[in-house]
């Protein structure tokens, strides 16, 4: 069974930073592109970084560019997600999620709330 547990959400003043992890268990790390995903109250869920498998390529949306960083631990089954210089539009439930674009596989987390606010 597979699944995806996410840590590291909270309450932050904006400029501050956290540390969201998603360690990811019953499925072959190596072979799934790990995603963050959030979603807004009133929006739709948007795909926030991904870093593939093997090569570790990594791509994210424009408005955390600079700010965020996606990386991996395979020793670990564990994808991070290093938030820096955090504003009040990044409040948002966090989403963790794991894709095989061979077998079409996908699996997602339950979330982990992030709020910025002073």
């Amino acid at each position: 069974q597979v699944q995806l547990v996410e840590s590291g959400g909270g309450l932050v003043q904006p400029g501050g930073s956290l540390r969201l992890s998603c360690a990811a268990s019953g499925l072959t790390f190596s072979r799934y592109a790990m995603s963050w995903y959030r979603q807004a109250p009133g929006l739709e869920r948007e795909r926030v970084a991904t870093i593939t498998g093997v090569s570790a390529s990594i791509n994210y949306e424009d408005s955390v560019k600079g700010r965020f960083t996606i990386s991996r631990d395979s020793a670990k089954n564990t994808v991070y997600l290093q938030m820096n210089s955090l504003k009040p539009e990044d409040t948002a439930v966090y989403y963790c999620n794991a894709a095989n674009s061979y077998s079409r596989a996908n699996f997602w987390g339950q979330g982990t709330q992030v709020t910025v606010s002073s």
